[in-house]
């Protein structure tokens, strides 16, 4: 270690701050300060100081270890307090620090991984937060973790008097964002007795909700300020009754609407919802809409939308639309869809139209490109390919067979596609070809490098062969494989065949679906697995 600081200290300033923001701030205060003069200086400049985050993150937060923390609360937060304007803590460790010593400007707050009762604990006694100038918090990010002994009570009660306890505790918010990671137990629901939350100050807002009368219940005027608003919503009542449109919404500069939740009311609930945004500047919607009236296009987003909206500089969406119909007659095609876009010149607009004769529904995907969700469901032969770079989910379906050629293109397409779950029962068309050019070696070998969950319990047996055959498929060694257990049993000739034992011996874990019973995996067959 000694060496390392004589060699950093042989190098300028330039060098070593490049080198350095490429570390956590809180690993660079630890090894500096207290060497030398010069690199307490460094440590000291504000790009280290300014924005702290007191704890790591790998694939779950944990906390600094008991040195570190001793060190940080002892002797760096007492030389460096007053530097400091942002404060991400997380739930074992924050009261330590926030009661180490004054944070004279400090306006924003992260805090993270706290259970439902340190939440209410925290915002109820306000002990933990005594040495804060609390009307000088003008940013909070709150992320409250699964708690199952209160998991049913915050779905009904606990998450309105967190809500209000808080904006009666800083009570200058200016931005605040609930539940980043967006798990489901932190949505929030609002339902009477309603809280009588009230800010004149709030400019910004994410939080997940419950239903679509939560949002309402938001922009009812409470939040008049309010300018930037993002809100995730768990569910759209299918009959609820007709909701009261509101006043117009005239500081709203920014709007995003998520829902996976199935929307049967689109043209009653959302375009009324959307005209009282008229000075609306940025617009992202991501929603998953059953229409009977046909399917949206661009036509009907400048007419109930665009129209209405008229600084509107950037719209982005994701929309997601079946419609049951008996028949494919009156469905227009893709070309069709794609015209209606063509005045949209800022943004490239992708669509896809299916129609599924078994189950008599059409579907159309639209979206704006580049997408920008981490998941991409329903895709089909249709499929109009593009690169997802960031898409770790991906489901597919149709009625007609995925070729060997469709697959090889969702790899190229999804290159860290992490899960995969293929729903089709139709078999290969062109097994037996493909088989012939395998014999020639001239087929090139699928390969799915990141995937950690393959879900083939709908799929057909030839889907499920294509992936067991090293010589079509390179599966890695981290594959949790989910499938009927008649249908391995059927595909590895009862656990012996040669050809698909390679990848069945990568498997990191296997769930064999039976109708009656949980069957083991065949130890020499699946080395990696461990028994359950």
């Amino acid at each position: 270690m000694k060496y390392s600081f004589i060699q950093l200290n042989n190098l300028p300033d330039e060098i070593l701050l490049i080198i350095l923001k490429n570390l956590h701030n809180v690993e660079v205060l630890d090894s500096l300060i207290g060497v030398n003069k010069r690199l307490n200086t460094i440590a000291y400049d504000s790009i280290f100081t300014n924005h702290l985050t007191l704890y790591f993150m790998d694939k779950r937060i944990s906390s600094l270890p008991d040195p570190m923390l001793d060190r940080f609360c002892l002797q760096i937060l007492p030389e460096i307090h007053h530097k400091i304007k942002w404060l991400n803590l997380e739930s074992t460790s924050m009261e330590r620090i926030l009661l180490a010593i004054n944070y004279p400007n400090l306006h924003g707050l992260g805090l993270y991984g706290i259970d439902v009762e340190k939440a209410i604990s925290l915002f109820n006694d306000d002990i933990v937060f005594t040495r804060l100038n609390k009307r000088q918090i003008s940013s909070l990010v709150i992320d409250i973790s699964k708690d199952e002994k209160h998991i049913s009570i915050l779905k009904k009660d606990v998450n309105k008097i967190i809500f209000t306890q808080i904006f009666t505790m800083f009570n200058n918010l200016q931005y605040s964002t609930f539940g980043p990671s967006s798990m489901w137990h932190q949505q929030f629901s609002f339902d009477m007795p309603s809280p009588s939350v009230i800010s004149s100050n709030l400019l910004e807002l994410r939080i997940r909700v419950t239903y679509f009368t939560d949002l309402f219940y938001l922009l009812d005027g409470r939040f008049n300020q309010l300018h930037i608003f993002h809100v995730n919503i768990m569910s759209i009542e299918r009959t609820s009754s007709t909701i009261h449109t509101g006043e117009k919404l005239p500081n709203l500069r920014c709007f995003s609407l998520y829902s996976d939740t199935d929307i049967y009311r689109y043209d009653e609930l959302i375009v009324p919802l959307l005209h009282r945004m008229l000075n609306l500047e940025k617009l992202d919607l991501q929603l998953v809409v059953y229409r009977n009236k046909g399917f949206i296009n661009g036509n009907d987003f400048k007419e109930d939308i665009i129209n209405h909206m008229p600084r509107l500089n950037k719209f982005t969406f994701n929309i997601r639309l079946f419609n049951r119909c008996p028949d494919q007659i009156n469905i227009p095609s893709n070309e069709n869809i794609q015209y209606t876009f063509k005045d949209f010149k800022d943004n490239q607009i992708i669509s896809c139209v299916d129609y599924f004769q078994e189950k008599q529904y059409s579907y159309c995907h639209i979206y704006s490109y580049p997408y920008r969700m981490n998941y991409y469901d329903n895709i089909s032969n249709n499929f109009p390919g593009g690169l997802f770079k960031n898409v770790h989910t991906v489901s597919l379906f149709d009625e007609r067979p995925f070729e060997y050629e469709f697959f090889l293109q969702i790899a190229q397409s999804f290159p860290f596609m992490k899960k995969l779950n293929v729903n089709n029962k139709k078999p290969q068309k062109n097994k037996l070809y493909r088989k012939s050019k395998n014999d020639n070696q001239n087929l090139s070998i699928i390969k799915y490098p990141h995937l950690t969950r393959l879900s083939l319990v709908q799929a057909h047996d030839d889907y499920v062969e294509q992936f067991l055959l090293h010589t079509e498929v390179f599966l890695p060694n981290t594959v949790h494989l989910i499938v009927l257990y008649e249908v391995m049993k059927k595909i590895t000739e009862n656990f012996t065949r040669h050809a698909t034992r390679i990848n069945c011996a990568k498997l990191a874990s296997l769930d064999l679906i039976d109708r009656y019973k949980c069957i083991k995996p065949v130890k020499d067959y699946f080395p990696q697995i461990n028994e359950r």
